[in-house]
């Protein structure tokens, strides 16, 4: 398959998708990026999770508008530059909000609710339930 067979056909994906849920292409690059971003950090729960969701969403918006450009260079009806830019932009802002704000959204490892008192533990844990 060529590259302009490959841009093809991934245009022809995004008109299906954007035809069949009724969205803008907007806010397409809206819930792709979100979805995305929010599937690598699930899968990704180590340290740099925030970090490696936000260069996943990265890639797959250049590469988006790489195929997107490929396209409009093989039917020769180019979009400026800014155009690009917008969806790249419509794509990124929320993952990098997320990325920012992301150290925050985790409580501190010794101070998580629920976290088990490492005295309390053992054989004796449990003695103070006892009736006597």
């Amino acid at each position: 398959m060529t590259l302009i067979e490959l841009a093809s056909l991934f245009e022809a994906r995004k008109v299906s998708v954007i035809e069949a849920t009724g969205l803008d292409k907007d806010a397409l690059h809206i819930y792709f990026g979100l979805a995305l971003f929010l599937l690598v950090r699930l899968i990704w729960r180590w340290r740099g999770g925030w970090l490696v969701a936000w260069l996943a969403v990265l890639a797959m918006a250049c590469g988006g508008e790489w195929l997107d450009m490929t396209v409009e260079a093989s039917d020769a009806a180019i979009q400026p530059d800014a155009a690009h830019w917008h969806d790249i932009w419509n794509t990124m802002f929320w993952p990098t909000i997320l990325l920012l704000v992301g150290r925050w959204l985790h409580p501190p490892r010794g101070d998580a609710p629920g976290a088990l008192d490492p005295v309390a533990s053992g054989e004796d844990a449990e003695r103070g339930l006892e009736q006597p």
